[in-house]
């Protein structure tokens, strides 16, 4: 079984103020872009799911323990779960249907979807669709860095209950985001788990089921491409992007033991 995150809690308005320098993108006319795909492999044994046990609200929850599964890979080793992303880019294209507002559900102890990619700046709706209290609590993840194992400091952006029924909670996160990276844990219960990546601009995005990723309409010039997972951590490459070129990149990823 596997805990899923979505982006809901009944009623809460939540801001993420545009991190330092982010204002800084500009959204331009695109011609001509190149594009970048690759697929991100995990090589080893997937991790076996950590096992919790379901000690409250039975009737909700369910009485069987939950099984998270920190790390989803195909047959082929392909990795689910990660985004992978440009850092740093100064200009290009605009968000596609992009609304501005993004949820979050709490359904049967679970949060769905597990991981989320949001622009910074957005609101974010988060809603609590069970008969039972919630505690959402929302953490900035910084000192993420490329290539190591890390242990990131946790900055809290919010963190309040909401009881069955007693409607929207709005708050207006206004800390800047020096980092994109995002947990979000239910205090009320120690299995329900989610990820958000905060982005600073449209070129994010999250593998398909096999590992494989593209992102396209990327003005010509050279970039650092990065891929990101929740618990095996951040890796980065430099890429050279030329004009209506298409080149080809894939990240290999150790699994943890």
């Amino acid at each position: 079984m596997r805990v899923v995150f979505s982006l809901l809690l009944a009623g809460l308005l939540l801001y993420f103020s545009p991190v330092l320098g982010a204002g800084k993108y500009k959204v331009i006319d695109v011609k001509n872009g190149g594009s970048v795909s690759g697929t991100v492999l995990l090589k080893g044994k997937v991790p076996n799911p950590e096992r919790i046990a379901v000690a409250k609200n039975p009737d909700t929850c369910g009485t069987e323990d939950r099984l998270i599964k920190w790390v989803e890979a195909g047959e082929k080793g392909g990795l689910q779960n990660m985004v992978v992303y440009l850092y740093k880019v100064k200009k290009g294209k605009g968000w596609k249907d992009d609304t501005g507002t993004y949820e979050i559900d709490q359904k049967d102890c679970d949060f769905n979807p597990w991981l989320k990619i949001v622009p910074k700046g957005s609101k974010l709706i988060v809603k609590n669709s069970d008969p039972v209290l919630h505690n959402i609590h929302i953490r900035e993840l910084k000192g993420v860095k490329p290539g190591k194992r890390y242990r990131p400091v946790k900055k809290t952006m919010f963190n309040e209950g909401q009881p069955p029924g007693s409607g929207d909670i709005n708050a207006e996160i206004k800390t800047r985001m020096r980092d994109n990276f995002v947990r979000i844990n239910c205090e009320a219960h120690n299995f329900m788990f989610a990820w958000m990546f905060a982005a600073d601009h449209p070129y994010v995005v999250q593998t398909s089921a096999d590992g494989s990723f593209s992102i396209g309409d990327i003005p010509a010039g050279k970039y650092k491409l990065r891929a990101w997972h929740p618990t095996l951590g951040l890796q980065q490459q430099k890429i050279k992007v030329t004009a209506g070129g298409s080149i080809t990149h894939d990240f290999t990823f150790k699994s943890k033991k």
